[in-house]
């Protein structure tokens, strides 16, 4: 079973790309933002002498300069985990690859902040493309990704920025594409 999604069919290809839902997102953004609420909390305590955190007892600590620095690390940690929060509801990061035959476009598609620019879209011909380029790099910080490469020497990602596709999944994906386009497979 393939865990990337695609619409295959002689005219059109289409690939969809997975944005900031993620498990590991979730995960992160739920840490850092019950972390920042309860130095934010350990905080307040020490300056109201109410204890605010029914498990523990901050308002032993003097204000400053403990908490304060709790009150500034918890508000940083709010921040952070709610930035993370919105990417997660915005999808950051999400959208489709589409490759068709028929009208001989290429059109990239992603979900960015709002704006102006929350959609972000690339138009390219068909007749531009060169060729499919992969990029594997084995080691502690792992890179597999796919890119279309563009007769200008212009090379556009088409696989997800997070966690890398294995190496089975980039070998059938970028395989896939270039009998689509007609194109050969280069290494980077």
């Amino acid at each position: 079973m393939k865990s990337y999604n695609f619409y295959l069919n002689i005219m059109l290809y289409k690939t969809f790309i997975q944005g900031s839902r993620r498990f590991s997102n979730y995960w992160w953004a739920t840490i850092i933002l019950a972390g920042g609420l309860g130095f934010v909390l350990s905080g307040l305590s020490s300056y109201l002498k109410i204890n605010l955190i029914p498990f523990a007892s901050p308002t032993d600590l003097l204000f400053i300069p403990q908490g304060i620095v709790m009150t500034f690390y918890g508000t940083i940690g709010l921040l952070i985990g709610i930035f993370l929060w919105l990417t997660i509801v915005w999808d950051i990061g999400s959208g489709y690859n589409e490759f068709n035959k028929e009208n001989g476009r290429i059109c990239i598609f992603r979900k960015g902040f709002p704006g102006k620019n929350r959609q972000i879209v690339f138009n390219y011909k068909l007749e531009d493309v060169q060729s499919i380029l992969i990029d594997i790099k084995e080691g502690l910080n792992p890179k597999r990704e796919i890119y279309l490469k563009l007769k200008n020497q212009g090379e556009i990602p088409l696989t997800r920025v997070g966690q890398p596709l294995s190496l089975t999944e980039i070998e059938e994906q970028a395989i896939e594409l270039a009998k689509f386009l007609g194109v050969i497979i280069e290494n980077k």
